[in-house]
């Protein structure tokens, strides 16, 4: 069967931090679990917030949760009261004292989680799947991705059977340690069962040594850290790996007729070659 490893665990301690910052001791599986309670709690406490990750540190008697979000304005609510609500609650959870901390994600588009519940939320609201596959693929790349996988399993268009499809454009090398490739499960609770959503996505390479600490890693979820510099991908069709001139594929959408006009504006075909004559 396929020996196939998760993308996050894979790259933990190479270009990846771990999401829990902590020492065991002897009172490991107590700390695992509270922190798996955290997580869910939060996740289910701020559904509407945009949760992508939540980031979880101890100390002796306090712990740190970082909670990263592309709406920090309703995680915080009115003058802060939302996040006191959250931390009392966590509090009562944990019988122990709680900081929080609230990171605004500036692209949402390029984070793995916030796309595949965006996809998930997108199939609740009976959108077609294929659609709403191809317009996140299409935002994904415009805001500068590598590469951006997405895969959905389930009953797709409520058909009887259950089966599996995925778009993918751009490039996403799994076997890459360097690739800074981010991934994420949703599901989508349908009216004929759950549909499973699964994205990839490649953000450039990471060359060097890079900060593990999760907050500093996370901070720039900027394609150019590492592989390409910043604005290397043009407009929408930056991403793609256009090997040898023009990408047939590519051609027919841009317009062009002919396979291999590689650049812009390069619609006429002119075999004559040289400037032709004054017209008579």
């Amino acid at each position: 069967m396929g020996q196939k490893a998760h993308p996050i665990g894979n790259r933990l301690g190479i270009i990846r931090g771990w999401d829990s910052n902590w020492f065991g001791g002897n009172s490991y599986s107590d700390k695992l679990v509270e922190d798996e309670k955290i997580r869910k709690y939060l996740s289910a406490r701020i559904a509407k917030g945009g949760v992508a990750k939540v980031v979880i540190e101890r100390t002796l008697k306090r712990i740190t949760v970082t909670i990263h979000t592309a709406r920090p304005g309703i995680v915080i609510g009115k003058a802060g009261q939302e996040v006191d609500k959250i931390k009392e609650e966590l509090k009562k959870l944990t019988k122990k004292e709680i900081q929080i901390n609230i990171f605004e994600i500036k692209r949402p588009e390029l984070d793995a989680q916030l796309v595949a519940e965006g996809v998930a939320k997108q199939l609740e609201a009976r959108i077609s799947f294929r659609r709403a596959m191809k317009s996140t693929i299409a935002s994904t790349m415009r805001m500068g991705a590598e590469g951006i996988k997405i895969m959905t399993s389930g009953r797709l268009g409520g058909a009887e059977m259950a089966r599996s499809e995925q778009y993918k454009e751009g490039r996403i090398p799994l076997h890459t340690f360097r690739a800074d490739i981010d991934y994420a499960l949703a599901e989508a609770l349908t009216t004929y069962g759950k549909i499973g959503v699964k994205v990839w996505i490649c953000k450039g390479e990471v060359y060097g040594k890079r900060d593990l600490s999760p907050n500093i890693g996370a901070a720039s979820n900027a394609p150019g850290k590492g592989g390409r510099p910043e604005g290397a991908f043009g407009g929408r069709d930056g991403g793609r790996d256009n090997r040898g001139g023009g990408d047939r594929r590519n051609d027919k959408r841009q317009g062009g007729g002919r396979p291999g006009q590689g650049g812009a504006g390069a619609g006429r075909d002119n075999k004559g070659g040289g400037n032709r004559g004054p017209r008579k």
